[in-house]
């Protein structure tokens, strides 16, 4: 029986086309399962940024309102705006929510150093819990100028 199966050439014949055939079948479920993966909107992730009004203040009292926006421009809703010492100071740390809009209002009194003519206030932003949301990227700062 050992050498009628030696001497039997056929089972090279189909050897190529079933590699072929299997080449075919996992490109084919391959390309599937990745459309699938795209598809799935809780995997991706959106960065958000902030719009301070105004953009430009002088050193001293204000209030500041700053929108939480995504890359479309649409306001996100129950976010954590903190905003803190860039160049230009600030006496302590601010935070405030956004509300329904993506407004929260902080008031800031930023100060400027001798021979200082501008400066800088950071924002940064706890994105909702919960939300597919991310804050990775600087955000716009807010400028403090002398007058």
């Amino acid at each position: 029986m050992c050498a009628s199966l030696r001497a039997d050439e056929r089972a090279i014949e189909g050897l190529p086309i079933r590699l072929v055939i299997s080449l075919v079948v996992g490109v084919a479920c391959l390309s599937v399962m990745m459309g699938t993966i795209s598809g799935i909107e809780t995997l991706q992730v959106t960065e958000v940024d902030v719009e301070p009004h105004p953009e430009v203040t002088t050193p001293g009292g204000t209030n500041v309102t700053v929108t939480v926006v995504d890359p479309e421009g649409s306001p996100v809703s129950g976010a954590t705006v903190v905003a803190k010492s860039g160049s230009a100071r600030l006496s302590s740390v601010a935070t405030a929510e956004t509300g329904a809009g993506g407004n929260a209002t902080l008031s800031l009194s930023p100060s400027l150093g001798p021979n200082q003519q501008e400066g800088t206030v950071v924002f940064d932003v706890k994105p909702p819990a919960g939300s597919s949301y991310q804050d990775t990227r600087t955000n716009t700062h807010l400028l403090v100028v002398e007058s």
